[in-house]
């Protein structure tokens, strides 16, 4: 782990769940697990999460792929964000639950760039709410496999 930047950019080895937590700090790892859990529970068996080293700059982030990438959990230095790349038919969904969302993520949806593979969004993780529209918004981009009420 390098202290001169905000991610985790040694690249010897993936980091471990230790490394994460203290990185990330004890509030935003509890966000980090209880993603991380939600994902297994909603797309059981469907993403292998994938260890990507991103360089000096990038550093270390989390990946969930099957054909297409699902999402990215990034450990940042006392905080944990995660992105997600929403393509044209994935912003169709977006928009018609975008109400359902917290205005703070409308707000950060609205202001994500649109590249040529899609929208960009990159939310900082940090409270209950915001957990809840990931969920949403990674249910946008694919069907949970146990639809069931939360």
């Amino acid at each position: 782990m390098n202290d001169s930047t905000n991610r985790m950019t040694e690249p010897a080895d993936p980091p471990t769940a230790s490394a994460v937590a203290h990185w990330v700090g004890k509030d935003a790892y509890k966000y980090w697990e209880q993603i991380t859990q939600l994902i297994e529970q909603n797309y059981p068996g469907v993403f292998t999460p994938e260890w990507l080293y991103g360089g000096k700059k990038h550093g270390w982030s989390l990946r969930y792929k099957k054909s297409k990438s699902f999402c990215t959990l990034i450990p940042e230095k006392n905080r944990f964000a995660l992105l997600i790349v929403f393509g044209a038919e994935d912003r169709k969904k977006v928009e018609s639950l975008r109400n359902g969302l917290t205005k703070k993520t409308q707000n950060e949806y609205d202001q994500a760039t649109t590249y040529h593979d899609g929208k960009w969004l990159l939310l900082e993780i940090d409270t209950d709410s915001v957990v809840k529209d990931v969920m949403l918004l990674l249910a946008a981009k694919r069907r949970p496999k146990n639809e069931k009420k939360a």
